[in-house]
């Protein structure tokens, strides 16, 4: 079993920054991809990035250029830089590793 702890969510005004961390309780180096999906209110859940082993990411095209998926395998996290946000990335956030979830970090963006 492995936990993943989602941090750095909190309230940001319309063009500011977050940074979101998911720190798992293993070795990430086990995962061939993790990423992170956001769940809106009434919407279903959408993917937002997702990086491989190796360090390649994959971006929604609603965050790209703005958003960037990183990987710290020392310390067995992935982060999420989120900038230029919008009202609409209001959302609740989620790391996945393979089948493991996070609980979630709410941001949420005025305007």
């Amino acid at each position: 079993q492995v936990q993943l702890a989602e941090s750095g969510g909190g309230l940001v005004q319309a063009g500011g920054s977050l940074r979101l961390s998911c720190a798992a309780s293993a070795s990430i180096l086990m995962f061939n991809r993790m990423g992170w999906y956001r769940q809106a209110p009434g919407y279903l859940r959408e993917l937002v990035a997702t990086i491989t082993s190796d360090g390649t990411p994959t971006y929604a095209d609603s965050v790209k250029g703005r958003f960037t998926i990183s990987r710290d395998n020392a310390k067995n996290t992935v982060y999420l830089q989120m900038n230029s946000l919008k009202p609409e990335d209001t959302a609740v956030y989620y790391c996945y590793a393979h089948i493991y979830w996070g609980q979630g970090t709410q941001v949420t963006v005025s305007s």
